[in-house]
């Protein structure tokens, strides 16, 4: 899944596979996050994200209910060895690319995991519904896209716990450390990275997008893909591209289980 970035100062990063030291992945080389054995620490580069909202900040962190751990979001979709591949599409909804996508996916009998932003939800109605509706999953973005590793206790927690319902959460640009885990798996929720990122946000061109998919994929992988943040015609033609080839390699596109 990848050649990893490093975050650059002053932008906006993406986002890698890495689940949390709670989470037994099946032996398909996907990259764990860096406390867990084996893992890689995750790194990242710029990406447009939606404007975060002013807040005041919260000091200190609300008391919450302890919440059952969430399942291997892999596990069912991989066993008995089968060949997948876990589509994902980050920072929406949007009210044109989204159902754009679901079109893609549904035209190659795809299906795909939907992390959104809880601000975009609410600005953006009926579109999580769509996704669904189509077999699809939806995975936690965060509530406003902030960088959860700069925040104050309370912050992180109305950002983890006041998102987008679901037991899978990928922090905003892929800033992850053991005090965001930890709110991660309070919440009841795994962290969800990736291990292939084309780098769709930065549109390096349709060729581009679908060579670093074809190339990097295999059993088990995590593609981080985008359907929100802005202009996404590269990535519905790579999509196009890209989904019936690896259908020819004999690979099914099932979603994470969220």
């Amino acid at each position: 899944m990848r050649i990893l970035r490093r975050l650059k100062p002053g932008t906006r990063g993406r986002h890698v596979l890495a689940w949390t030291a709670t989470v037994a992945v099946a032996a398909v080389g996907v990259a764990g996050c860096a406390d867990t054995p084996g893992g890689q620490q995750p790194t990242t580069g710029p990406t447009p994200t939606p404007a975060a909202p002013t807040t005041t900040p919260f000091n200190s962190t609300p008391a919450s209910p302890v919440r059952r751990p969430a399942p291997n979001p892999t596990a069912s979709a991989m066993a008995g060895g089968q060949k997948v591949i876990f589509f994902t599409f980050d920072d929406g909804p949007d009210p044109h690319w989204t159902p754009t996508v679901l079109q893609v996916l549904r035209r190659y009998g795809a299906h795909a995991t939907f992390f959104e932003v809880g601000d975009m939800q609410s600005a953006h109605p009926g579109f999580s519904e769509q996704v669904t509706a189509a077999g699809n999953t939806i995975g936690s973005h965060s509530v406003s896209h902030r960088i959860l590793t700069t925040l104050p206790p309370g912050d992180l927690h109305h950002e983890v716990f006041d998102g987008p319902a679901s037991t899978c959460f990928r922090p905003p640009d892929g800033a992850t450390n053991p005090r965001v885990r930890a709110a991660i798996r309070a919440a009841g929720m795994v962290q969800v990275l990736w291990n292939i990122d084309p780098r769709d946000w930065a549109r390096p061109g349709t060729p581009a997008i679908v060579h670093n998919i074809l190339t990097h994929a295999r059993p088990g992988a995590v593609i981080l893909l985008h359907d929100g943040g802005g202009n996404r015609t590269q990535t519905i033609a790579a999509l196009n591209q890209a989904l019936p080839i690896l259908k020819t390699r004999g690979y099914t596109f099932p979603p994470l289980n969220c």
